[in-house]
């Protein structure tokens, strides 16, 4: 037996149900594992999840958080844009399962553990292994936007340390 389907933007209950009824009209019994990928397709439109401002115990200056996506499980990859102000940064952290940054806009720093400052700008990819204690964010006179990507690791996508403080983060 040949099943044809035809998907259109409907809502994932619509879906299901068209995926449903064009199943059972066909006389085929509806695939659990077919319905329950179908149903998780997800659209977040642009302005439907609310900025938040970065906590004062994680991060230091002004700094916007607006939330991308979290991967439902068994995925576990998240993702967020971080726009930080002149010298705005994060604190020291580490991430399970390491970290991605995408820089999209403005001149960023960021620096591991016992390595020097690096620049970052726009169209550069920065990846931090698993465990590696890093920093990143904005330099003192320009702002920078990043993509954070990482994933969960038994509920957790990051450990915080100590804030980086002034002396460590000029001694670029």
């Amino acid at each position: 037996m040949v099943i044809t389907r035809r998907w259109m933007l409907l809502g994932a209950s619509g879906a299901a149900a068209l995926a449903t009824a064009g199943l059972r009209a066909q006389g085929a019994a509806p695939n659990d594992a077919d319905q329950e990928r179908n149903e998780i397709m997800d659209i977040k439109r642009v302005g439907s999840q609310p900025s938040r401002r970065g906590q004062d115990d994680y991060f230091t200056g002004s700094v916007r958080i607006d939330p991308l996506f979290q991967a439902p499980d068994p995925a576990r990859a998240g993702a967020g844009s971080v726009t930080f102000e002149p010298g705005a940064r994060t604190a020291w952290h580490t991430h399970p399962l390491g970290q991605t940054l995408i820089i999209m806009s403005g001149f960023g720093w960021v620096q591991r553990d016992g390595g020097p400052i690096e620049e970052v700008r726009p169209g550069d990819i920065v990846w931090f292994p698993p465990g590696e204690k890093h920093w990143h964010g904005a330099t003192p006179t320009t702002g920078m936007t990043h993509i954070a990507v990482q994933e969960m690791l038994n509920g957790k996508n990051v450990d915080w340390s100590e804030k980086v403080s002034d002396e460590q983060y000029r001694r670029a």
